[in-house]
């Protein structure tokens, strides 16, 4: 089972502690689809299993670093201002600020700084394609060449997010306490369908 590698920095909000079950939702503050229907969702998932599965949002940049970072999500936290497309996207439903609380734990991607090795992250992430392993030599060396390359192009790189591969935001994940990945969904998922899923696998733990 593919195991998670989270990494981040102190929590901008609350506190997180690993459970049997962990629920992750990971957003970009410049993303409308997480405001408009990831926030709302993971609130009324939180308010319904906490505390039997903790919670925890990780803010996360993949593009448009000027607004989704740091100073960005703690004006988001701390005064619920919205900036860039999700600013535009709230005023056309008449709204100036985010009018949702956060209620649970939320925590910011980490960054690769001057220590990240560039060679390794590129291997780990060719390992993780399958029939890697049985590949010639020499296509395994032109597709770590090209993840390497990839990787030294980016203006930034938060290291959740692209160390396990993540296609965008929103994004969740429930993990269990050994970091194994129990499911994994990307973009708009229903409400009932993600009840029902994190119902069963609380039942499952008894």
């Amino acid at each position: 089972m593919q195991k998670l590698d989270l990494q981040y920095r102190a929590l901008l909000k609350g506190e997180f502690s690993l459970k049997e079950l962990n629920f992750l939702f990971f957003f970009q503050v410049n993303c409308p689809g997480c405001f408009l229907y990831g926030f709302p969702m993971v609130n009324q998932l939180y308010e319904e299993f906490h505390p039997n599965i903790s919670f925890l949002g990780i803010s996360t940049a993949f593009e448009d670093f000027e607004w989704n970072n740091e100073v960005n999500t703690r004006l988001l936290l701390e005064r619920q201002e919205v900036v860039g497309e999700t600013k535009k996207a709230l005023q056309q439903q008449g709204l100036t600020s985010f009018p949702l609380p956060i209620p649970f734990p939320v925590a910011m991607d980490k960054k690769a700084d001057a220590s990240f090795d560039y060679q390794s992250a590129a291997t780990r992430l060719c390992r993780a394609f399958p029939n890697f392993s049985i590949r010639s030599q020499s296509e395994q060396d032109a597709m770590t060449k090209n993840a390497l390359n990839y990787l030294m192009a980016q203006e930034s790189i938060s290291l959740t997010f692209t160390l396990n591969q993540l296609r965008g935001t929103p994004t969740f994940l429930v993990i269990n306490k050994k970091f194994e990945i129990l499911h994994h969904s990307f973009g708009h998922t229903p409400l009932l369908e993600m009840k029902k899923m994190l119902s069963d696998f609380v039942h499952q733990l008894g």
